[in-house]
């Protein structure tokens, strides 16, 4: 089985970095990865995280080639699939710091939405949620996630992308590209050594309760249109015309 994910460790911060083809794109083998890493990590000797892309792009979000080429039941696993990552990543105790090192967009901008604290290299690239563009709906934890990080609705339902300057809120800090890592794991460690482990934990549980309460009561309801509307979208065309759009 190849490598999806790399990790490596940098004083005393597990670096998580996406390794899985060009773009980082989510397919189940990528999310499945994420899942185990981050629930490992969470119960592990790391004091802080890290995520992070491999090459020049963050993550590309979903593998739309994969939803077409595939039977119509990798949609039911996908998406299942996607909120395990996603929750993976925003539960994770311990400060968690994305370095987007490139193009975030749509699932890969939601990766970074569950992220404590967002860094972006300037001019490396743009991020933001396209999944209405796209054609399909937001599985219900990847929906909240993105609320919870950004406070409003604006950049969700426009779909529109955003360079690091302008993000809207989905990064905090802009740094040179040069020095993105590096900043990423000092922000880490800062958080890890000024602010004890168990408060720490509490205090993002506390945070994120009204976020897990909303998918307690609303989740169920919608997890099924979704997953209808991500059909419906898969079986008349739209996602392969949306691959086969020039690129700008």
């Amino acid at each position: 089985m190849s490598v999806v994910i790399e990790l490596t460790e940098a004083g005393g911060v597990a670096v998580v970095r996406l390794a899985h083809g060009k773009v980082n794109a989510l397919d189940l083998e990528l999310l499945d990865a994420i899942t185990e890493t981050f629930t490992e990590l969470d119960g592990g000797d790391a004091r802080a995280v890290v995520l992070t892309g491999a090459g020049g792009v963050f993550s590309a979000g979903v593998d739309l080639r994969r939803v077409i080429d595939g039977p119509p039941d990798y949609v039911d696993a996908l998406l299942p699939a996607l909120t395990r990552a996603f929750q993976a990543v925003l539960t994770t105790g311990k400060p968690v710091v994305a370095a987007v090192n490139g193009h975030a967009i749509a699932g890969g901008a939601v990766l970074a939405c569950a992220c404590d604290h967002r860094l972006m290299a300037a001019g490396g690239g743009r991020i933001g949620v396209t999944e209405l563009l796209v054609g399909v709906p937001f599985p219900p934890a990847a929906l909240e996630i993105v609320r919870h990080a950004l406070g409003s609705h604006d950049a969700i339902l426009s779909g529109d992308t955003f360079e690091p300057e302008h993000s809207h809120g989905f990064i905090d800090t802009v740094v040179p590209p040069d020095a993105l890592l590096d900043t990423a794991v000092a922000t880490a460690v800062r958080l890890a050594r000024e602010i004890p482990a168990d408060t720490f934990r509490l205090t993002k549980e506390q945070l994120q309760a009204p976020l897990h309460d909303r998918l307690a009561r609303l989740g169920p309801a919608f997890e099924a249109r979704v997953a209808s509307l991500w059909h419906r979208r898969r079986d008349d065309g739209t996602l392969a015309a949306q691959l086969s759009r020039p690129k700008s």
